[in-house]
């Protein structure tokens, strides 16, 4: 728990000096973008919060040198990996000039190094007629860079509101450093503690006000260490199912792939084309537009904050079974279907303006007082 609370506090004092000096690096760090088709905020914001989280992980990191020399060793390899992966996302944020195949390209990089480095590749994925192929080193290697990759890129594309994608990675991170402690995996369980602590001194800072983004750097650096993490799990663990991961990380994964689908087959538009109908932004839109009823400034940053709960809560829809079936590889199997007919029906319901009652929050209308 040392590592969760250095990790914090690194992060939330490295995250406040962010904000505070904002002034110094506006010019450069701010996403003054108010109209974009992905764009809630509603004034100039840094957009280098993953900065902080690095600096939260790399610190807690340095000072375990001091108690658990191998187990520093080994998260400061991981995180000389990611830097490939952070450094492009943190290019992005601030010159806006890195386009999203230079940094899949990056982030491929960056896990072909954790790959060659660390011997973190996908072995097997508990499909009898497929595991025999990942004998077959380079298809693996070549499997686990995609993969990888895939994550971290749909963690990116989650990251639309204060809080969003950040709580998601730390349900994950939870649900990893359980698994990890009941598997007695104290490297695992080091590394996901630390992460967990980097990210709430972040979230500290960005939820419910957003003061701080976590730029296309954080959203990158974040879904690497997911990515490699859980398959570090599963390749120190022959009894944890190559499915947990899949159902733990499915909400992101297929965000990717129904967007793909939509804009490709449904609007015949290109596939890396941004748009505004992915269901956190229709869940802004059209559920939460009877929470909040005024367009003032105030209104609308509780507007974009009473967002991520309602997909906080259908993360944890897949992250729960997925941690309480971490062994069990056909009843993950079946949760990973019924998550994905969940997601279908619901963006159905909302597209269509069919949203189910028991999502819409109503305020209450204030007592009238009689005129006696």
């Amino acid at each position: 728990m040392l590592n969760l609370a250095f990790s914090f506090l690194i992060a939330f004092l490295g995250t406040l000096g962010i904000v505070h000096y904002a002034h110094l690096h506006e010019k450069f760090s701010t996403d003054h973008d108010l109209d974009g088709v992905q764009k809630f905020h509603v004034r100039p914001v840094p957009r280098v919060g993953g900065v902080g989280i690095v600096l939260g992980a790399l610190g807690a990191a340095l000072l375990l040198l001091f108690r658990y020399p191998w187990f520093a060793g080994q998260t400061l390899i991981l995180l000389a990996c990611a830097a490939p992966a952070f450094g492009a996302g943190f290019v992005e944020d601030v010159t806006k000039r890195v386009s999203p195949r230079a940094r899949l390209f990056w982030t491929m990089v960056a896990a072909l190094l954790a790959s060659v480095v660390m011997g973190i590749r996908i072995e097997r994925v508990d499909i009898p007629a497929l595991d025999p192929l990942f004998a077959f080193v380079p298809l693996s290697i070549a499997f686990t860079v995609v993969a990888v990759a895939a994550l971290a890129n749909a963690i990116n594309i989650i990251d639309g509101f204060n809080g969003l994608a950040s709580m998601v990675a730390t349900l994950m991170f939870i649900s990893m450093a359980y698994v990890a402690f009941k598997l007695g995996d104290a490297l695992v369980l080091t590394i996901a503690f630390i992460m967990i602590g980097a990210i709430l001194g972040f979230f500290a800072w960005n939820y419910p006000f957003g003061l701080i983004f976590l730029g296309d750097g954080g959203a990158y650096f974040i879904g690497f260490m997911l990515a490699e993490l859980a398959i570090l799990l599963v390749v120190r663990h022959p009894e944890v199912s190559a499915w947990y991961p899949v159902l733990m990380f499915i909400y992101p994964i297929f965000e990717v792939i129904f967007s793909i689908y939509r804009r490709r087959f449904i609007k015949g538009s290109p596939p890396d084309q941004p748009d505004s109908h992915h269901l956190h932004t229709l869940i802004y839109k059209r559920v939460m537009r009877w929470a909040v009823g005024s367009r003032n400034a105030a209104a609308l940053t509780r507007r974009n904050s009473f967002t991520s709960p309602y997909l906080w809560m259908l993360c944890l829809a897949a992250v729960l079974p997925a941690t309480l079936f971490w062994r069990y590889t056909w009843v993950l199997v079946g949760c990973v279907c019924l998550f994905v007919l969940f997601y279908v029906w619901l963006y159905t319901c909302i597209v269509k303006f069919r949203t189910p009652r028991w999502l819409i929050f109503r305020r209450h209308a204030q007592p009238r007082h009689r005129k006696s």
